[in-house]
């Protein structure tokens, strides 16, 4: 559905995206992550044909970002983060001139805004005048607006912005029906969001993609450095020079509470050390009360993978 390749886009001396590659396959949910300054809204607004890029190339159902632009724009639906609307204009009028503009007949606009206005609970409102709405309204308002058309393509940059917590659950699970029809692209700052979302994540940082895969797959990759917490009572100096003599072990952080000591212990990519821990604590006669492999997030690996690309790239 979607091909990226050694796309890259300078602003001045400024390289925001650079040189990046992915492909996007029809169906399913994909998200997007990225601190800020990343260039992950840049790359939106390419695909979405807001942008020009500096170099290489991009097509949305075959059709070419760049040159076939009026193609694209009928295949792609674009919720942007801060949802551009007309104030003065009631919802089902605005609905009805956004409609107008992408060339839907006068029959396609009445079914369309009927389909949309359920999906995102606009009938409450849908004949109040925007500027009338709140934040969340307005949003529910954009995402009616980016699906109207019925695209091939969804992407939606935080979509669940101020929204209430029925609303956002609700647009969650809407975005999650949407992939079985459509292919979504998911830009979103709420890891959460994402782990529950979507089938495949990219992860950018510096303006290059430093991870690709689902949100498992991720988790997995740093669950396998090998995080492991035990909780034991004995000397807290006794316990971390003997722990850092287990083969594999890299780092050991500890904290006593009431005569307890909770260990927190980073091994080597692939060595689990909980056998070693617990053998050590029979060995000494230290009581054990917890042993455990650290479960990873997303959020985890996020801060990983982003903080190593935290030094300067050359421009």
């Amino acid at each position: 559905m979607v091909r990226v390749e050694n796309l890259t886009k300078r602003y001045g001396s400024l390289l925001a995206v650079d040189n990046i590659s992915f492909a996007v396959e029809r169906g399913g949910v994909l998200g997007f992550l990225g601190p800020n300054g990343a260039g992950k809204t840049t790359t939106i607004r390419i695909l979405s044909c807001y942008h020009p890029a500096s170099g290489g190339t991009a097509t949305v159902g075959g059709f070419d970002v760049f040159r076939q632009s009026m193609e694209v724009r009928r295949r792609v639906g674009y919720l942007p983060e801060s949802t551009p609307l007309y104030p003065e204009m009631r919802v089902r009028e605005y609905l009805q001139f956004r409609g107008k503009l992408r060339g839907m007949s006068r029959e396609e606009r009445m079914t369309g805004i009927r389909r949309v206005a359920e999906r995102c609970w606009l009938g409450s409102f849908i004949d109040r005048p925007i500027v009338q709405l709140s934040k969340g309204m307005k949003q529910r308002v954009g995402l009616a607006d980016a699906m109207l058309h019925d695209p091939d393509l969804l992407i939606l940059d935080e979509p669940t912005i101020g929204l209430d917590p029925t609303q956002i659950r609700e647009t969650r699970n809407l975005i999650k029906d949407l992939g079985d029809r459509h292919t979504v692209i998911l830009s979103s700052h709420i890891l959460h969001e994402v782990e529950q979302i979507c089938d495949h994540t990219i992860i950018i940082a510096s303006g290059k993609i430093v991870a690709t895969g689902s949100p498992q797959e991720l988790r997995n990759r740093f669950s396998e450095q090998g995080t492991v917490v035990a909780e034991v009572k004995a000397d807290q100096t006794d316990i971390e020079e003997a722990t850092r003599k287990i083969a594999g072990v890299q780092n050991v952080s500890l904290s006593a509470s009431n005569g307890w000591v909770r260990t927190s212990v980073s091994a080597e990519s692939g060595c689990d050390v909980r056998e070693d821990l617990f053998k050590l604590a029979k060995d000494r006669g230290w009581a054990l009360r917890e042993l455990r492999r650290e479960g990873a997030t997303l959020e985890d690996f996020f801060i990983k993978v982003t903080a190593e690309q935290q030094t300067v790239r050359p421009r």
